[in-house]
C-alpha cells in the first residue's frame, strides 16, 4: 500500500514542461481580465442549428444578399438590379438626391463593418465598397417595406413570389444589416418615429401575420429610452413583437411539467383548446372550468413554407452569445413540441383554429415542430403558471373519472346531446304523470 501511494506522489512532481506550461497560462492573465472580446453584433448561425440535415435550407438566402455575409454568390446577383432601382425610388420619395443620401450614411459603413465577425468583409478591398453595397441594400430594405406598407401604382414592378422570398430571406439572421445604418437612413426622409412605424406595421401584417391593425403595438425604439439599447437588427425586432418575455416567465419557475402530455391526451381528460386574443407567442393562459373541464388558449399561427425558416432563424438568433438569456420564442416552439406528437394534435388544434396549416398535411406540420425543436434550449420560467395549472387540472382524481367516463361512453358531442335530451324527455314525462294524478 504504501510503496503504491510513494509511487503516485513521485508521478506527481513537476516537470520542466509541466512548470513551463502552468508559467504560460498564468502569463495570460492579465490579457483575460481586460481583453474580454465581445462578439459581433451581427453573428453566423451556430452549428448546433446548422448540422442537422433537416434545417440545412433555413438559413441561407433564396434571392436575395443583404449585407456582406452572402454578397456576390452567382445565385444570388438577380437581385442587384432591383436594388439599384429601389434606391433610386427611396432617393426620389425623400427628395434627397442620391448623392446627399450616400454622403449622410458613408461615414458610418466603417463602425457597420466592425458589426460583423472578423474575415465575414474580407471580400470588400477598402471601406468605399463596403459602404456602397450597405448603402444598397439598407436603401432597399427600407424602400422594401414602404412598399408593402404602402402600395401604389409607381412601386418598382416585382412578381410575387420574389416578394414572398425576399420577405423569407430578410428576416435570416445571416441576412441582417445594423439597425443604427438603417436609423440613420429613416431620419433623412421619415419625421421622428414615422420610420419605426413604418417596420412595426410591416413586421405586424406581414411578419407575424395579423392584418388587423388594432392589434398594432407601435414599439418605442430602445435608444430613445433611457438606459436602453437600440434593437440590433430587424430580426430582434420581429423576436420582439413576437415574444414578450415579461408575460412568457410570469408566475414562479416550474420544473414538474410532463412532456408527453399531448394535445389528444389533454383533450381525453376535459381540456379543450381555443385561440388566444392574439398572435403574441406569449400569449398562453390555462382556465380550469366550472363542469370539470379546463381551456388551455394558444396563440393562433398560420404554418407555410417560411414558417421553419423564420421559427429557426428566431431561435438561431436567442441562442448567440450576447443576447438576451430569456429564449422567448425557443420557448413556445419547445412548448408546442410537447403538445403536438401525432397528426391527430395538429388536426385538433386545425379544428380550433389554433393552426392554420398551409401545408401538405397535419403530418408536416408535425414534423415541423419536432425538427424545430431539436436542441432547443427552454427558459426554465416559461409558462410556469400555466403548466403548474395543467398539471393541478391533471392530477384531480375527480376531474380524471369525469373526463375518462364520458370519453369512453359519449366520444361525440351528438351522442351527449342525445343523453341530455333523453334526460329532458324523461323528466317531462315524469311531470306530465305527476301533473296527471295530482288532477285525478
Amino acid at each position: 500500500m504504501n510503496s503504491n501511494t510513494d509511487a503516485s506522489i513521485g508521478s506527481l512532481k513537476p516537470t520542466k514542461q509541466r512548470v513551463s506550461w502552468i508559467v504560460e497560462i498564468e502569463s495570460n492573465k492579465e490579457r483575460y481580465a481586460h481583453e474580454v472580446e465581445q462578439p459581433p453584433k451581427i453573428q453566423k448561425v451556430s452549428m448546433t442549428f446548422r448540422a442537422i440535415e433537416s434545417n440545412k435550407n433555413c438559413f441561407d438566402p433564396v434571392v436575395i444578399a443583404i449585407g456582406p455575409l452572402h454578397h456576390g454568390k452567382p445565385e444570388l446577383e438577380r437581385m442587384e438590379t432591383f436594388k439599384i432601382q429601389f434606391a433610386l425610388q427611396y432617393a426620389h420619395q425623400s427628395n434627397k438626391s442620391m448623392e446627399e443620401l450616400y454622403d449622410a450614411v458613408e461615414k458610418q459603413a466603417i463602425d457597420a463593418r466592425n458589426c460583423y465577425a472578423k474575415g465575414s468583409t474580407d471580400a470588400f478591398d477598402d471601406d468605399e465598397e463596403f459602404a456602397k453595397m450597405m448603402f444598397l441594400d439598407s436603401c432597399f430594405v427600407l424602400q422594401f417595406i414602404y412598399s408593402c406598407v404602402n402600395p401604389t401604382e409607381a412601386d418598382v414592378k416585382m412578381k410575387s413570389n420574389d416578394k414572398m422570398f425576399i420577405l423569407r430571406d430578410i428576416t435570416l439572421l445571416e441576412n441582417q444589416l445594423p439597425f443604427e445604418f438603417l436609423k440613420a437612413l429613416m431620419n433623412l426622409r421619415f419625421k421622428e418615429g414615422e420610420g419605426e412605424q413604418m417596420i412595426d406595421k410591416f413586421i405586424i401584417s406581414l411578419i407575424i401575420g395579423d392584418p388587423y391593425e388594432e392589434n398594432v403595438r407601435c414599439w418605442k425604439p430602445k435608444g430613445d429610452e433611457k438606459g436602453k439599447e437600440q434593437p440590433v437588427h430587424l430580426l430582434e425586432l420581429v423576436r420582439t413583437e413576437f415574444a414578450d418575455v415579461d408575460e412568457i416567465t410570469k408566475g414562479k419557475s416550474y420544473s414538474n411539467w410532463c412532456y408527453y402530455r399531448s394535445v389528444t391526451e389533454l383533450k381525453s381528460v376535459g381540456i379543450n383548446f381555443k385561440c388566444s386574443y392574439s398572435r403574441r407567442f406569449s400569449d398562453i393562459t390555462f382556465k380550469s372550468g366550472c363542469f370539470l373541464s379546463g381551456c388551455l388558449r394558444l396563440p393562433p399561427i398560420t404554418i407555410d413554407d417560411g414558417t421553419k425558416s423564420l421559427l429557426l432563424n428566431l431561435v438561431a438568433w436567442e441562442a448567440c452569445p450576447d443576447t438576451p438569456d430569456d429564449f422567448g420564442v425557443s420557448s413556445y416552439v419547445y412548448f408546442m413540441d410537447t403538445l403536438i406528437d401525432r397528426a391527430e394534435d395538429v388536426k385538433e388544434l386545425r379544428y380550433n383554429g389554433v393552426i392554420l396549416n398551409g401545408l401538405g398535411s397535419d403530418e408536416q406540420a408535425v414534423e415541423l415542430f419536432n425538427e424545430i425543436g431539436r436542441n432547443l434550449v427552454s427558459n426554465p420560467e416559461a409558462f410556469g403558471k400555466v403548466k403548474e395549472s395543467i398539471d393541478g387540472y391533471h392530477s384531480s382524481r375527480l376531474r380524471l373519472w369525469w373526463a375518462e367516463w364520458l370519453h369512453k361512453h359519449f366520444r361525440s358531442r351528438w351522442a351527449l346531446i342525445a343523453l341530455i335530451v333523453g334526460f329532458l324527455a324523461l323528466g317531462l314525462t315524469v311531470a306530465q304523470t305527476v301533473f296527471s294524478a295530482i288532477q285525478l
